[in-house]
């Protein structure tokens, strides 16, 4: 009995290569995956980049004009870096997550008046998009009990319906 029981390592060994990375690769994935979900990795992403491209936006030069000058060149600078930071911030911990959602949301408002018209309108939809998906957010145990909670309300309503027809027959 025990000589028929092959090891793991044997069976592997007949496998092409490519297989045995792919099935490697596998578990990183889920890894990620499952990571990703247990976090507003979405809007979080969809921030960092609206202050990425308001960072380029407000580092333009048309011709001999220069877009950036005084205190608007400080934020110009200062938005971005904050829109990133944020973005990071919700991806990391998402504990914060509705906090984060609502300074970004205010923070792409502001970079209308702040950064070359919020990095010409685009960046400005990009921070709003991000921050409402960051602050509408649900953890997954979160989203387990709302499920239970509308199967809940949606028995209910069926029993009722019953209940109604029944009366009214």
């Amino acid at each position: 009995m025990l000589l028929s029981v092959k090891r793991q390592d044997e069976t592997r060994g007949n496998e092409p290569e490519r297989t045995r990375k792919s099935a490697a690769a596998r578990p990183k994935s889920r890894r990620f995956r499952v990571w990703r979900q247990e976090r507003p990795f979405v809007g979080g992403v969809l921030i960092a980049i609206a202050g990425v491209e308001m960072f380029f936006s407000g580092q333009l030069d048309i011709g001999h004009l220069h877009v950036q000058l005084g205190i608007e060149g400080l934020q110009a600078t200062v938005i971005p870096v904050m829109l990133v930071l944020l973005g990071v911030l919700a991806i990391v911990m998402p504990a914060h997550h509705i906090f984060y959602g609502v300074i970004a949301l205010a923070v792409g408002i502001y970079a209308i008046i702040g950064v070359n018209l919020g990095g010409f309108l685009i960046g400005t939809i990009l921070a709003c998009i991000g921050g409402v998906l960051v602050v509408a957010w649900m953890t997954p145990d979160a989203r387990a009990r709302a499920k239970e909670r509308a199967q809940r309300l949606s028995e209910d309503d069926v029993q009722n319906a019953e209940s109604a027809s029944g009366e009214s027959a």
